[in-house]
């Protein structure tokens, strides 16, 4: 079991708001997830990658195809208050799902 999280590498965030983007993400698609899948993702461990898509296009295009596969996803929009401007879709995740499902989606992405 794992979950994916897929960051927009054209936003070039600085480090902190890239962590708390990905923490929105994960929290968000947790809470939205199958309660079982999430209790067999906590025993084993939690497992998250974070990924790069290159731009907002391709977040949508991924998010879509994992929803295709009936794998839960989230899309995190920015309030503004800091680094982009309001509305700014920063990152998503995939899951928490089985690692083969989530592969079918992020075998081809580069780790961030």
């Amino acid at each position: 079991m794992k979950q994916a999280i897929l960051i927009r590498n054209d936003l070039k965030l600085p480090k902190g708001k890239m962590a708390a983007q990905a923490a929105h993400a994960s929290v968000e698609a947790v809470l939205r997830s199958d309660h079982e899948k999430v209790g067999d993702w906590r025993r084993e461990g939690m497992a998250k990658v974070v990924l790069k898509v290159d731009d907002e296009k391709s977040l949508y295009k991924h998010l879509q195809e994992a929803k295709d596969f009936g794998m839960t996803t989230s899309a995190i929009t920015d309030a503004g208050k800091t680094v982009v401007a309001p509305g700014t879709v920063t990152c998503g995740a995939i899951g928490p799902d089985r690692d083969e499902e989530v592969d079918k989606v992020i075998s081809k992405l580069k780790l961030m």
